[in-house]
């Protein structure tokens, strides 16, 4: 998911987003230690995509403008 995407969600919806994929890394887990996960790099996405939703989350508590980080046209 963008990051321009997740900036027009709501709290509410970026801890829903985050619970995702938290489910979503640890059916990865699962998955890798069974043997059965195929694409080893889905793991490093998910990763990648529960750090992204906490440094939003993380953003609005310490209310950083968000006009800082779009782009000047």
């Amino acid at each position: 998911m963008k990051l321009s995407e997740l900036r027009g969600k709501s709290r509410e919806e970026l801890l829903q987003e985050l619970e995702g994929f938290k489910r979503e890394l640890l059916n990865l887990r699962i998955q890798w230690q069974v043997g059965e996960l195929k694409n080893s790099a889905q793991y490093k996405k998910s990763r990648k995509e529960i750090a992204r939703v906490k440094t939003l989350l993380r953003e609005t508590e310490l209310g950083i403008n968000k006009e800082l980080y779009q782009k000047k046209t």
